[in-house]
């Protein structure tokens, strides 16, 4: 059984997604065993408690990056992670704990990468830049984290058109409908071995 941790600062629906094809089966020989949190109020805690998985929070308040980064390897390590997705993590990881576990990582972003990535495109302000932008599809996309901020080799990518009378939040659901699909598929791909990490294409 190969053992996801998953990483998620908010609600964690994108942690929902990938409990749910678990058990319905879309995604076998592989379980959720722990999630971490730097916010103790993160809903996504309360689901990995629901779900069978140890709810883990760490706060970041006070400490350097690194120093909260060995605190979640610490915790993290008796659970012997083959995969760890990023699932709303509102934090950028530092080159000491994607070089640790380089090619286990896998991150959600609410857009079409190489757009609207990088450093300051998190949450809303991706979906508020896509808007501006006047681009007429958007999407997201899951790929490898790399010490390149949202620039590691992409795994999949789904669209959703952006309509004349979206708002900022009309987009963002439109947006997570196709995050529930494509990280569970994107899970299992891995699990299942048919992705490998390289350098710029998967």
């Amino acid at each position: 059984m190969k053992s996801i941790v998953v990483l998620a600062s908010g609600s964690g629906t994108d942690l929902q997604s990938i409990l749910d094809a678990i058990e319905s089966g879309y995604i076998k020989g592989a379980a959720v065993s722990a999630v971490v949190s730097n916010k103790e109020d993160a809903y996504a805690l309360h689901r990995a408690k629901n779900h069978g998985a140890k709810p883990i929070f760490i706060d970041h308040r006070g400490k350097s990056r690194e120093e909260h980064e060995k605190e979640i390897i610490s915790a993290i390590e008796p659970y012997e992670p083959d995969l760890i997705v990023l699932a709303g993590y509102m934090r950028a990881l530092t080159p000491y704990f994607v070089k640790r576990y380089e090619g286990r990582i896998i991150n959600i972003h609410p857009a079409l990468l190489p757009l609207f990535g990088g450093k300051g495109y998190y949450g809303e302000r991706v979906h508020r830049a896509v808007l501006e932008s006047g681009m007429k599809v958007s999407g997201c996309t899951v790929h490898f984290v790399t010490e390149d901020v949202d620039g590691g080799p992409i795994i999949l990518q789904r669209c959703v058109p952006v309509l004349e009378d979206d708002t900022v939040e009309t987009l963002k659901e439109r947006v997570l409908e196709e995050e529930h699909r494509c990280l569970p598929e994107a899970v299992k791909m891995f699990i299942e071995g048919k992705v490998k990490f390289g350098e710029r294409v998967v």
